[in-house]
């Protein structure tokens, strides 16, 4: 893994910006805006974040060019997540997704060798993607991706699930405290929402126990299977904010069942 290459998947590392504590907040308040301009330079001055990490993995066999890719999805999720009202800098928050993402590919990658073609194709659908959530506030189809890359889009949803590998329903989502949420803590079943354990009453008594805003949250989010950004648009916050929220309500339902 050659990390002295000078050029990676086009970008000359050597030039990369570095942007300013100013110049960061006065992009990060254009990008709150919609201004997709400023979150295409705000994600070029935070790319040297995306090279410390990949340095991390430097006795991998991978190939530089593909964690850099990798690496480069991570950022654009950590920009597009991250609320600065927390007091937390861009970097801290940043440098763990970038590294989850990172890891996400080494252990898909390692578990099903897919082609350079496929994967290319992949990636290239998932940046897309990004993009155009962040421009048209929805999730476009495939379709509407095939005609903005210009591949057919049967190969797309085949690049796509190539890529993709099971995941254990015991794999650990957070830890926080020593409660850990796993997998199947965050998979609602549809065809089961009437089942008697949604109405043990020590579960409503522990619904109780929270406010209404995350009562809100928790109902949507495992009641109604939706998603973290789905209900982040539903009441007006971020994504970021509801992951927090869900973290705290969850913690005190289990606290108060356990007493």
């Amino acid at each position: 893994m050659a990390l002295n290459k000078v050029e990676i998947c086009g970008v000359n590392t050597s030039s990369l910006p570095i942007l300013k504590s100013d110049e960061k907040e006065a992009l990060f308040q254009k990008i709150k805006k919609g201004d997709s301009e400023a979150r295409e330079q705000y994600i070029k001055g935070n790319l040297r974040l995306v090279l410390s990490v990949i340095k991390r993995f430097q006795n991998s066999n991978e190939n530089v060019d593909d964690l850099f890719q990798i690496g480069c999805i991570g950022l654009m999720k950590a920009v597009d997540n991250f609320d600065d009202t927390l007091n937390v800098k861009f970097s801290t928050y940043a440098v763990p997704m970038i590294i989850g993402e990172i890891r996400r590919y080494l252990r898909d990658y390692n578990s099903i060798r897919v082609s350079r073609s496929l994967r290319d194709i992949a990636y290239k659908a998932i940046y897309t993607k990004e993009n155009m959530i962040k421009k048209n506030l929805k999730e476009p189809t495939i379709d509407e991706i095939a005609d903005e890359i210009g591949i057919e889009k049967e190969m797309i949803v085949y690049a796509l699930d190539a890529i993709q590998s099971p995941v254990s329903l015991f794999e650990p989502v957070y830890s926080e405290g020593g409660d850990t949420l796993y997998v199947m803590d965050q998979i609602s079943d549809q065809k089961n929402k009437e089942d008697h354990w949604l109405e043990n009453l020590s579960l409503r008594e522990a619904m109780n126990r929270l406010n209404q805003r995350e009562k809100h949250i928790i109902e949507m989010r495992f009641y109604e299977g939706r998603t973290q950004m789905e209900v982040a648009d539903e009441i007006g916050i971020s994504q970021a904010q509801v992951s927090r929220l869900e973290k705290n309500a969850l913690k005190t339902m289990k606290n108060y069942l356990r007493s």
